[in-house]
């Protein structure tokens, strides 16, 4: 399974346009090598440098296994998101207070649907997925604020 982005390669930096310093939306994301028996996929952004800890940026789950790309600012129908570490639903794109920081964007393709509230968050996710893992892939990106 790989996951790809338009907006920049992995390893490399992301554009201002998808963090606090632009309009914050979610970048576009290609999917590809899902395998066939997975009932669903799951998206988890975050970043490992942040001072308090790993922030978390975005959850996202149910998204529909036949998604070949998650356009800008958008989620596939019938795709949940959750909390993130600002208490917020939804994407909060990268912020970090000093220094250039990572921003990991997780990618699992899942045997099952999960049930879950729309107010769970990464560590309610990561529970329910457990033993549902079939294949997972990542993007990695790096933002530091001018």
């Amino acid at each position: 399974m790989h996951l790809t982005s338009p907006a920049f390669a992995n390893g490399a930096a992301i554009p201002a346009a998808y963090t606090c310093d632009g309009t914050d939306g979610s970048p576009p994301l290609v999917i590809d090598g899902v395998p066939d028996k997975a009932r669903s996929l799951v998206l988890i952004m975050d970043d490992p440098d942040a001072p308090m800890g790993t922030w978390v940026h975005w959850v996202l789950w149910n998204i529909p296994p036949q998604t070949a790309a998650l356009a800008e600012n958008s989620v596939p129908a019938g795709s949940v998101q959750g909390r993130n570490s600002w208490q917020r639903t939804g994407y909060g794109g990268p912020c970090p207070p000093s220094g250039s920081h990572r921003y990991f964007f997780k990618l699992y393709a899942l045997d099952t649907l999960l049930n879950l509230p729309a107010s769970a968050g990464k560590a309610d996710v990561e529970r329910a997925m457990k033993g549902h893992v079939m294949a997972d892939a990542g993007l990695m990106g790096i933002y530091r604020r001018r």
